[in-house]
């Protein structure tokens, strides 16, 4: 069953998804502004899963 919560942080983990796929596409990626939007898609996934 998902919740409004789940359901929320399913988004906000899409569009992490989207801003790292933007990001590795530029001509020269910033590895710091990855390595972040990486961290937080994992932090992210690890609550949805606790959920």
């Amino acid at each position: 069953m998902h919740t409004a919560h789940q359901t929320a942080l399913e988004t906000k983990h899409a569009t992490l998804d989207r801003r790292i796929h933007a990001e590795s596409q530029r001509p020269l990626p910033d590895t710091a502004v990855l390595a972040d939007l990486k961290k937080q898609k994992l932090r992210l996934k690890e609550e949805i899963q606790n959920i």
